[in-house]
This record gives C-alpha cells, structure tokens and sequence, in this order.
C-alpha cells in the first residue's frame, strides 16, 4: 500500500510550510533585534506588560488552582475586580490555555509562544483557503499564507495585543465556511468555526465575519449563481453566522454587560490620515502610530496590483477582487463605515484595528493572479507602473525613511525577475 505523502496533499502541505516560514522569520527576526525572549530587550511594554501579561498570570494560577479569587472575581487585581469580562475579553482563546504548561516565572515566554503559534496558525489557514479558493501551487499558496500571517498589522499592531491575533486566524477560517456554504457541506463544523472564533475574541472576530461576508458575495457574482441559489447561499451564511454567535452569546452578553460599566475611556473622534500616509504603509520598512499597517510584502503587491491586467483570468475576477480591495480601503477611510468596522465606536489607540481585513484581501489577490499562471510582462509592466506610481505618492509622507527605498527597489528586482 502506498502512502500518503505531504505532495499528495497541497493544501496541507501549503499550510505546513506556510507555519513554518512563519515561525522560522518570526523568530529569526526577535533574534537579530535581540529581543525577548533571544536577548535583552523586553517585549512587555504598554498594553502587553501591563494588562496581557498580568491576565495570563491569573490565568495560570486559576488553572493550577492557586488563584486569590475565582471566574467572578480577581481579588489580586487592586481591591478586587470582576474577572469574568475580562476573561472572555483576552483569555477566552483556546491558545491561552497553553500558558499553563508554562513555569509560573515563564509567563512572558508562555504569551511569546502562544504569539508565534497563533501567527503560525493563521498563515497555514490562509495557505489552505487559498488552495480552497482557487488551485495553484502548493508552495505558492504557502509563500502567501506567511506573508499574510508577517503582514504589517500582524507584527506591528497584534503581536503586542496578542488576543487580537484571534482574528487574524479568524478571517481566514471563516471564509473556508463560505466555502462550505456555498458548497452545501459541513454545516455543523461551520456554525463550531463561527462560534469559536467569537469565543477566542468576539471584537476581530466582528470584522473578521464583515470581511468573510464580503469575499463570499463576491465568490456569488464570480460564480453566477442563479439569483434563487444566491439568495439561498446568502440565508444559509446568516443562519450560520447566527447559530455561531448564539453559542458564544454566554460569554459575549457578559463582556457587553460589563462594558456598561466600566470606567469610561477618553472620547476619541476618528481623522483618516492622508493618502501618502495610507499608501506609504503599503511599502516595507515604514511605520507611524495611527495609520493602518498594510504591508504583505513586495511580490504580493505586485501580483494583487498585476490582477487588473492579466489576461488569462476572466474578467470578472480581474474586476471584482480589486474592486473589493478598492472599496474596503476607501471604507477604513470614510467615518461611517470606519464606525461599522469598529462596531460603532471609535478605538482608544491604534484606529485601523481593521487592516488585517485588507491585508487579507491584497494576498488573495495576488492568489488570484498567480494561479492563473504567471503575469506577462504587459501585466506585470502595468504592476511596476502602479507600484511607482504608489512609491511616487508615498515620498510625501514622514513614515517613509531612506532606508525604505532600496529595500522596496530589492524586492521590486526579485519579483519581477
């Protein structure tokens, strides 16, 4: 009997290597920075030192049974506090749960680990949806889910909010139960996926259900369907999303209650910044607090951007993907629909917590215009043009640095070569 092996399977193997070009640059890239835990620098800074740590802590000492307090209530915290909404806010992912195979003077090291296996985890599900989407080469499609789990909101923005990683590996997820939905399969599983990436974090768990809503509309047009089939997808999805929401109601009806009241935070009032800001972000080595991190690296781009152009792809799927792309960019930008991706509050912080939506996108788009063969050169002259045409509005931001330019002119030269 023959066995199986991981090239008779590309959607695993995709995502296999997807995981470990993941891990292996994460990692790497800690090491040369010489931060924690590969050097001196610490990684428990903000948000991450003061709050997320701290709440993995109490987590390890409730699940060894060494807790002061219980689920209801945190007595280590001040003068005692509600402990229940904080739980389903930033422990309620399953990957939490491995902080207790950690020492308790590990707990940085058990956080940094679950970081890395959710970045992880989130490429391999992006490198099997792509395969799922469309076939392809299977070590294209794992080239692809890395460098959307590497993406610029991934490591700029989540890596330090580790609960948002959730959403990361979310998106991807739930656009495989579109899939199944339109295929009529794994009903059951897909109302388990939706609800378990609302348990994990219901508040990217949000945008990442509006992201997946959006990709299977589009897979409706794309795929013609009668408009009664449409329809009945369309009814079969909600009910999904329902069914899923409703197990995680338990834990998300607590977390809204125990909004109502807290402390109120500072009002903030959303200002989009400039288009060289926004497309600045697109371009590698660039950051700025406040703008949406939106870089999948070089050849990505240029292949999302060569899409228009490629003439072996139909043409419906030439138009649709970048004119998804476009019209979620211009969302993060308009105040209303910046407000409906944030379910109707602006952010504290960081107000483009939505990116990793759009980022998804750019590499599904580039999927998209690679697995119909390589681009021409017609098409792929038209993607250098775009992309300069970007890099020639980006020079007006602040964020770009003159490091970013033969950074972007290296990349440039090896996807296009």
């Amino acid at each position: 009997m023959q066995r199986p092996t991981l090239r008779g399977r590309p959607r695993q193997a995709a995502a296999l290597l997807a995981a470990v070009l993941t891990v292996t640059a994460f990692c790497a890239a800690d090491a040369v920075a010489g931060s924690y835990p590969f050097g001196p620098r610490t990684r428990a800074v903000n948000d991450l030192g003061n709050q997320y740590v701290p709440f993995h802590a109490h987590l390890w000492d409730l699940l060894h049974g060494r807790a002061d307090g219980g689920l209801l209530v945190n007595w280590q915290s001040g003068y005692g506090s509600s402990f229940l909404p904080d739980l389903g806010t930033y422990l309620s992912s399953p990957f939490a749960l491995l902080v207790a195979l950690f020492p308790r003077d590990e707990i940085d090291l058990a956080v940094y680990a679950v970081t890395v296996l959710k970045t992880a985890c989130a490429g391999a599900a992006m490198a099997w949806l792509l395969l799922r989407l469309r076939p392809g080469r299977w070590w294209a499609a794992g080239l692809l889910g890395a460098a959307y789990a590497l993406c610029g909101w991934s490591v700029a923005d989540a890596s330090y909010n580790p609960m948002w990683l959730d959403g990361l590996v979310a998106l991807p997820l739930l656009c495989l139960v579109g899939e199944w939905v339109l295929a009529g399969r794994r009903r059951l599983l897909g109302v388990v996926v939706v609800a378990l990436a609302w348990i994990a974090n219901f508040y990217t768990a949000y945008m990442a259900t509006l992201g997946a809503a959006l990709v299977l509309l589009l897979r409706i047009w794309l795929l013609g369907l009668p408009r009664r089939r449409a329809l009945t997808t369309a009814g079969r999805a909600a009910a999904t999303v329902v069914l899923g929401v409703g197990l995680s109601a338990p834990l998300v009806t607590v977390i809204y209650l125990g909004t109502k009241h807290a402390y109120p935070g500072r009002v903030t009032h959303f200002a989009p910044v400039g288009a060289e800001d926004l497309l600045a972000r697109l371009l590698p080595t660039t950051y700025g607090f406040g703008s949406p991190a939106l870089f999948v690296g070089t050849t990505a781009l240029l292949l999302a951007l060569a899409l228009p152009f490629h003439r072996a792809a139909p043409r419906r799927v030439r138009a649709g993907w970048p004119l998804l792309v476009a019209a979620v960019t211009l969302s993060m930008q308009w105040t209303p629909t910046h407000l409906a991706w944030h379910a109707f509050a602006t952010p504290n912080g960081s107000p483009y917590r939505q990116a990793f939506v759009l980022c998804a996108l750019l590499v599904i788009a580039a999927w998209h215009s690679l697995s119909y063969g390589v681009p021409d050169r017609r098409a792929l002259g038209a993607a250098a043009a775009l992309l300069a045409l970007v890099a020639a509005v980006a020079s007006g931001s602040g964020l770009v640095r003159s490091y970013a330019w033969p950074v972007l002119l290296a990349g440039a030269v090896c996807a296009l070569g």
